[in-house]
């Protein structure tokens, strides 16, 4: 209604005055007003931060998001069926069944979303030099903060596409908006060069008010993390080694296995000492409706709610207070886990388990809740089953999600070190993450990649790493037997967006 009124409006006083009004709704501002005081910048910056949380959004008015990346990142693996008994839908079913087409929603959904993010940080960018209230030190540190983000966000879009195009100025020209394929080499060396220049000019800690936003640790992880990819090894050592010695990082490991792992993943510990980057929620600040989460919905900006964690992953199935359970832990994982590992206990549900109900109350879990006889618990268990993580109507929880942990950095380190020879400190990293587990160290003579393999899924179980680990690995078709084809080795590019472009955005092959 409002949004017509004014509509209405500045027609009648174009129509009806010799004046020549510009006008602007109250509720908007233009850059011209805007980029000025500090405030302004953190505003600008945190809308670039804002992006991430969409990947998980839900949306009821855009392109209809439920949750799409994590149909794209873990349906898709091993790890996690689509829990047909719970009504799951049909994207999920056909992501878990490797059915894969370029008009599918998640890949609208998340290439809008990172290219989003990309274009707010170079608005940052770009603003930068104007003029503005802004101290050098304030520049400096914005600008690391800005070329991070898009270094981010580019990283992503190159693990999903392969391809994807390179974005590092705010289009002028409405003609000409469509941008080509670039190369990896391309994308390599802009990603590289753009997490270097955030390492430089980051600051190693915040204080608590600004906890949360990247630091140059965190871009000294990623630079490691990009080089793994690239398969530039001594690269990516000298990196994690940097970070191993100087940053701020250690796994949490007090000689208790089941509560150093609730701690990794509890509500009252974020952002703790394993993490290097998450997504941040806030808490309670708005009302309860998951469906205008952030700025896939055209109501107000409304981040601050949190995210639909629970509310897809949860026991379904006549569980009580139940949620929508679409996405289940798979028999094949359960059974991928020692005895004694206590990472099963943390990260699944199973029989003889207790389950915490939307009252807060525990009852005993009930494998009829799901077809595969497991719910995923991570994130959830009694730590995290309390008012302040969850919204009244329980669609919503506050947990932030941990994008990059410490203990997936020893895993890359690892993994660079058995490329490079260094088998001893390699099977140290793994170790490491095995003791923490409740486990002994591997056997003498053990297959490092293979150990190395099996620690990170077991490890990151539900977290979004482990499709990509497949690609890159080239397991595929030891995973998934015929199911497998190598177009998967990349995602299809969005349709939409190859006839938005007029054929300047190539489709991947096979798509």
């Amino acid at each position: 209604m409002k949004k017509i009124s004014i509509v209405f409006l500045a027609a009648f006083l174009t129509l009806n005055s010799c004046n020549n009004l510009d006008l602007v709704p109250l509720d908007k501002l233009t850059s011209g007003g805007f980029y000025k005081t500090a405030a302004d910048f953190d505003g600008a910056i945190f809308a670039s931060y804002s992006s991430i949380q969409d990947f998980w959004g839900t949306s009821t008015e855009t392109l209809g998001e439920m949750g799409e990346y994590w149909k794209i990142s873990v349906v898709t693996s091993d790890d996690v069926a689509a829990d047909v008994e719970a009504g799951t839908d049909g994207i999920s079913r056909d992501a878990d069944n490797l059915i894969i087409r370029s008009s599918d929603k998640p890949f609208a959904a998340v290439y809008t979303q990172i290219y989003e993010g990309i274009l707010r940080a170079n608005l940052v960018l770009e603003n930068l030099n104007n003029e503005n209230q802004l101290t050098a030190e304030q520049k400096t540190s914005l600008e690391g903060e800005a070329k991070f983000l898009r270094a981010f966000f580019h990283f992503e879009a190159l693990k999903l596409w392969g391809t994807p195009p390179i974005a590092t100025e705010v289009p002028k020209n409405l003609n000409n908006l469509a941008l080509p394929n670039a190369t990896q080499e391309q994308l390599f060396t802009q990603i590289l060069a753009d997490f270097t220049e955030a390492y430089n000019k980051l600051p190693a800690t915040w204080d608590d008010a600004n906890k949360g936003r990247a630091t140059k640790y965190a871009a000294q992880a990623y630079l490691g993390k990009v080089n793994v990819w690239k398969k530039d090894w001594p690269a990516a050592i000298a990196a994690f080694e940097d970070v191993i010695a100087a940053g701020p990082y250690s796994l949490i490991n007090t000689g208790n296995p089941q509560k150093d792992l609730d701690d990794v993943f509890a509500f009252n510990n974020e952002n703790n000492q394993e993490s290097i980057f998450e997504v941040q929620y806030g808490g309670p600040f708005s009302d309860d409706n998951v469906w205008v989460f952030d700025d896939t919905h055209s109501e107000a900006f409304k981040a601050s709610q949190g995210t639909t964690r629970s509310w897809y992953w949860d026991a379904a199935n006549g569980a009580p207070g139940g949620k929508l359970g679409w996405w289940a832990p798979t028999q094949d994982l359960v059974n991928a886990y020692e005895a004694g590992d206590a990472r099963l206990g943390v990260y699944v549900y199973q029989a003889g388990d207790m389950y915490y109900t939307s009252d807060y109350k525990p009852v005993a879990y009930n494998p009829a809740w799901s077809s595969t006889g497991y719910t995923v618990k991570k994130y959830v268990g009694a730590r995290n089953m309390v008012p302040a993580d969850n919204s009244p109507n329980q669609q919503a929880n506050f947990n932030n999600e941990r994008l990059y942990r410490f203990a997936e950095l020893k895993l890359l380190y690892a993994e660079a070190l058995i490329a490079q020879g260094r088998t001893a400190d390699a099977a140290q990293q793994i170790n490491d993450i095995r003791n923490r587990a409740g486990l002994a160290n591997l056997p003498a003579g053990a297959d490092l990649t293979q150990a190395l393999r099996r620690e990170k899924r077991l490890e990151l179980a539900f977290e979004p790493h482990r499709w990509f680990d497949i690609v890159r690995w080239g397991i595929g078709p030891e995973v998934f037997g015929s199911k497998w084809q190598e177009r998967y080795n990349v995602y299809p590019f969005p349709q939409t967006e190859i006839d938005r472009t007029g054929g300047t955005l190539k489709q991947n092959p096979g798509y």
